[in-house]
């Protein structure tokens, strides 16, 4: 038998358990990705494929700041009328000249006209599309390499020339 106290407490077979907290989240930083008009490759087996090729941005937050090197892509894939997945690979140097490869993989979820809006490349209201996303941050020099052991997260906006990213750290 279980039984949760006021206290959020459970108890189980006469043993009482804490419900586990959920881990923290410390502020990254926001990417700011700069976008050029997107290559349709079209209907494919897996659903309609785009790359969306990334010309230049930048990082700003309170320790890591740079630059979003031309020469990334974002390749996505609209599974259907109301779901994308995104994965964007591209490069990022910081104010110090550490660079460091980003592989971002998201979700993009909202309503058949709003997925279509941005498609067109048309503003959508944020709060209307769950923008989801896990990069992967690997640093090509010491300052940064421990970002390479760490689970980030982020919530991101897509603008018509421009994809905003909050990016947290999994503490």
């Amino acid at each position: 038998m279980t039984l949760q106290s006021a206290e959020g407490a459970v108890e189980e077979h006469g043993s009482l358990q804490r419900e586990p907290g959920a881990p923290g989240l410390t502020f990254l930083a926001s990417i700011a990705v700069e976008v050029a008009e997107p290559i349709e490759v079209g209907e494919t087996a897996e659903g309609i494929r785009r790359i969306i090729p990334i010309t230049g941005g930048t990082v700003s937050g309170p320790k890591l700041n740079g630059r979003v090197l031309a020469g990334g892509a974002d390749f996505q894939l609209l599974r259907s009328s109301t779901m994308t997945e995104l994965e964007a690979k591209y490069a990022i140097e910081t104010d110090s000249g550490e660079r460091i490869y980003i592989n971002n993989f998201g979700i993009r979820t909202g309503s058949p006209e709003d997925i279509a809006a941005l498609v067109r490349n048309e503003p959508v209201p944020p709060e209307r599309i769950y923008f989801r996303c896990s990069p992967r941050a690997l640093a090509g020099g010491p300052e940064w390499s421990w970002l390479s052991s760490r689970i980030l997260v982020g919530s991101g906006t897509r603008l018509p020339a421009q994809v905003r990213l909050d990016i947290w750290v999994v503490e």
